[in-house]
């Protein structure tokens, strides 16, 4: 039987070299790439440069951060089981929680004084609703949490603007002045 030359493996695959002392095994394997010193430097220049010359994030951002999270699609609450509806212009139901708006009062729909507080109480009930549908809102909390029926006192807020102010400008509801104000 033949015996291989010493530098040649059966199947024609060279031996594993043997390194010496004193030889830079890395200087073979590192070839033209950036070895791990450069890469550390590299990641240590560009957080300097993040940190030290950018100055960090500013201090107010130039756009408002979002924080209309609700969202539901409401209709006029019909009947005893109500999740998303609006009742008036300045109360509806939210994921089955009884909401009063509480920086406006708008006209009564249930028991309207005259037949000119029943008109404008549809209107801004039909006009809640549309605003409440027209996209993602905040329910914004004030210094009391329930009034004495029993329903969350909330500023709805979009785009940070008051819903309520909306209704307002439109003359379908007053701000809240602590009572109701007569619409007759």
């Amino acid at each position: 039987m033949r015996t291989p030359p010493r530098n040649v493996l059966p199947f024609g695959r060279p031996p594993r070299r043997r390194w010496t002392r004193g030889e830079d095994y890395g200087a073979s394997k590192r070839g033209s790439g950036l070895g791990f010193a450069a890469i550390v430097a590299a990641v240590f220049l560009s957080v300097f440069t993040a940190v030290f010359l950018w100055g960090g994030p500013p201090a107010a951002a130039p756009f408002p951060i979002p924080t209309d999270r609700e969202s539901a699609r409401f209709g006029t609450c019909i009947g005893p089981v109500r999740i998303n509806c609006v009742v008036d212009g300045d109360t509806f139901w939210y994921r089955g929680e009884k909401i009063r708006i509480a920086d406006i009062n708008t006209p009564e729909v249930s028991e309207p004084s005259c037949a000119r507080e029943a008109e404008l109480g549809h209107k801004a009930t039909r006009r809640l609703r549309e605003l409440l549908n027209q996209g993602p809102f905040a329910l914004e909390p004030i210094d009391r949490d329930h009034d004495q029926y029993g329903r969350s006192l909330r500023v709805v807020t979009r785009g940070g603007e008051s819903l309520g102010d909306t209704l307002v400008s439109e003359g379908l509801a007053e701000e809240w002045k602590g009572y109701r104000g007569e619409w007759c």
